[in-house]
């Protein structure tokens, strides 16, 4: 009878062994990645994902036209059908500014600043089994998860993960830098072909994952169907390591392409110039003087006292500068400001 129980006993400790090893197979990536992220400054927080992304699946499908539609993939793929995400935009205006320089040794540098009425920033360090390793942010208040939602605990750090399939701006191992910013009115992009559709933010994440330099990144994008997300426009902030820097609008459904330095939150194409510029708002103008002044060439000290001196203060209603990077695209690494806290860089590399 003791032998019958003690075979039996190692059976089921086999059995559970077995279990937890494919258990850990499925979601081991996906739970490390969780457990990474960690809160660096108010309203910031850094998580660390290597594996599957999830990506190809999601583009051999068809992509996501809409936050709806995210959820639904972001479910299957994150919880493999046993937890519910969910996701849903919340359709708030906010500011932002970019400006891409070169530095006295040669290198290039893009500043950003992400402007949004509340807003708690990831940043996700991706490595992902196929593509470009990035740097990332997202804004979980911009996804809506729940009032007062924090990256903190488990489930919350896990619901995090949906930040692989959507960006707000980044950098990938090649020196290729996006920033999303509004584009001065609220006429949604909205393409309908055979092609695969992608939101605003989930562009941003398809790009840096597989475009190099701003030559494949307006590939990609023409191979896309692009829909506006949170009920806007929207332009992109787009630099690479070479120094080319373009800024890519919509109208009327078509991508139109300028080349610019400068960004702000206004139209700078030929067909709607300066179309959503606020009188009073100067910061693309500020941008572009100092850019003038210096002949484009600035260090890493000048680009950031520039793109500081265009933040938002924090005012009744509207957190101001949620987000400030300033990121070096010949050798690609970023440092993080939080909440115009200048005296904290937080400073990330790629290709570890």
């Amino acid at each position: 009878m003791k032998k019958v129980l003690k075979i039996a006993l190692l059976s089921v400790l086999g059995l559970l062994i077995v279990v937890g090893v494919l258990m850990w197979m499925e979601f081991g990536p996906l739970a490390k990645g969780a457990m990474s992220c960690e809160k660096l400054d108010d309203g910031l927080y850094y998580m660390e994902y290597k594996g599957d992304d999830g990506f190809d699946e999601l583009i051999n499908r068809g992509g996501f036209a809409s936050a709806d539609q995210l959820a639904s993939y972001a479910t299957e793929f994150l919880s493999k059908g046993h937890y519910k995400t969910e996701v849903k935009t919340s359709k708030q205006p906010f500011g932002c500014s970019a400006l891409t320089v070169s530095t006295p040794e040669g290198g290039i540098m893009m500043g950003r600043n992400f402007d949004f009425p509340s807003a708690t920033g990831v940043i996700i360090h991706a490595i992902p089994t196929r593509g470009y390793e990035s740097i990332t942010t997202f804004n979980v208040e911009f996804y809506g998860f729940s009032k007062d939602f924090k990256p903190e605990g488990f489930k919350n750090q896990y619901m995090c993960l949906t930040g692989l399939f959507v960006a707000l701006d980044g950098i990938n191992e090649k020196g290729l830098a996006i920033a999303d910013l509004m584009a001065g009115d609220t006429i949604q992009t909205d393409q309908r072909t055979s092609k695969p559709d992608l939101t605003t933010t989930g562009a941003i994440s398809y790009m840096l994952k597989n475009a190099a330099n701003v030559g494949e990144a307006l590939q990609l994008l023409e191979g896309i169907d692009m829909h506006s997300d949170i009920g806007s426009a929207h332009h992109y902030a787009i630099a690479d390591a070479s120094g080319r820097s373009v800024v890519v609008e919509y109208v009327d459904n078509k991508m139109v392409v300028t080349e610019s330095p400068a960004v702000a939150n206004h139209y700078l194409c030929e067909q709607k110039r300066n179309v959503g510029l606020i009188e009073g708002d100067d910061r693309y103008e500020r941008l572009c003087q100092r850019y003038s002044q210096t002949g484009g060439v600035m260090s890493e000290k000048q680009l950031t006292e520039a793109i500081e001196a265009v933040s938002q203060p924090q005012r009744e209603g509207f957190l101001g500068t949620a987000w400030t990077m300033v990121m070096n695209l010949k050798h690609p690494s970023v440092t993080y400001y939080s909440r115009r806290h200048y005296d904290k860089p937080l400073h990330f590399e790629l290709c570890k």
